[in-house]
């Protein structure tokens, strides 16, 4: 297959799985193991952290007001009622954090589960099962909506957000790292709502968390790769003329698709709930457990 077609096509992939809750590393890995591109190889792998890099820039123009608006606003926050350890940008720091440092440590068990499609296939099940679980006990008190008697939702806007959240986010987020195919968006989204916070909130902060934890993450691998160093480099100067032109494909695509899903996104969540997404993930999951069986057997 043309190498120009394969860009689009996972272009498009990380487009729309980046930023919803069904793990945009599983099916990436499973559309290349698919086209019969080697997981190993580095090329390959540098592509992948570029095509993130474009999914994680259009956060920047979909939500460059409200960035604006938070650094306006820093620290008192929109209401007056905001600290600097309190104030919204300031929490997602908080989250970033505490994700970061376990993760480093954790580096090792990342590396060997990162190809495993079995861990991939086993993350989607189990991420689809609680993200189902939890949004049936919040579906209550999200159609009663803010104010109503009895509601579980404490934290209806990003806003309101407390530090305590922010912390039990930032430590939900290591799963996704640990486990590739759990969902890094997944994870952030139904840790919320665990702790009492709302759809359209949950899912604002995911927007926001992943900023700082994806450029971190993909910055640092890119730039290994990029340099030639770590166990997979491809060095800048190994790459061609062509292969610079398939990687400017893969981000464009990735970028434009990703503010589509982000805008899209945003809209179905303040009308319906992450059902569908978790089934979605239960199906996929089950799909890729049949498929490595038979390869197996």
């Amino acid at each position: 297959m043309n190498a120009y077609v394969i860009s689009v096509i996972l272009g498009i992939i990380e487009g729309l799985t980046e930023f919803l809750p069904v793990s945009s590393t599983a099916h990436l890995r499973i559309a290349e193991a698919l086209m019969h591109i080697g997981l190993a190889d580095p090329y390959w792998k540098m592509y992948t952290i570029v095509i993130q890099l474009g999914a994680i820039l259009s956060l920047f123009f979909y939500f460059g007001p409200r960035i604006a608006k938070f650094l306006s606003t820093f620290p008192r926050g929109e209401r007056g009622d905001r600290t600097a350890l309190t104030h919204p940008l300031s929490l997602v720091i908080v989250a970033f954090v505490v994700t970061a440092i376990p993760s480093l440590f954790l580096v090792k068990v990342i590396g060997k589960h990162l190809e495993s499609l079995e861990v991939m296939g086993i993350s989607l099940i189990a991420g689809g099962v609680v993200m189902w679980i939890v949004d049936a006990i919040n579906a209550k008190s999200e159609a009663a909506g803010p104010g109503a008697p009895g509601s579980r939702i404490r934290t209806w806007h990003m806003e309101e957000m407390t530090f305590g959240q922010a912390v039990w986010i930032g430590l939900c987020q290591i799963c996704s790292g640990v486990f590739p195919g759990t969902s890094r968006s997944m994870s952030t989204i139904s840790g919320g709502q665990i702790v009492a916070m709302s759809r359209a909130s949950a899912l604002e902060f995911s927007f926001f968390v992943s900023i700082p934890v994806m450029i971190a993450a993909t910055g640092y691998d890119l730039l290994k790769s990029a340099v030639g160093k770590g166990p997979n480099p491809v060095g800048v100067s190994g790459i061609n003329a062509h292969g610079w032109g398939v990687l400017a494909v893969g981000f464009v695509v990735s970028f434009i698709v990703a503010y589509a899903a982000v805008a899209w996104f945003m809209a179905w969540v303040r009308r319906h709930g992450f059902v569908p997404f978790a089934m979605y993930r239960i199906v996929a999951g089950a799909l890729v457990l049949i498929y490595m069986s038979r390869l197996a057997g």
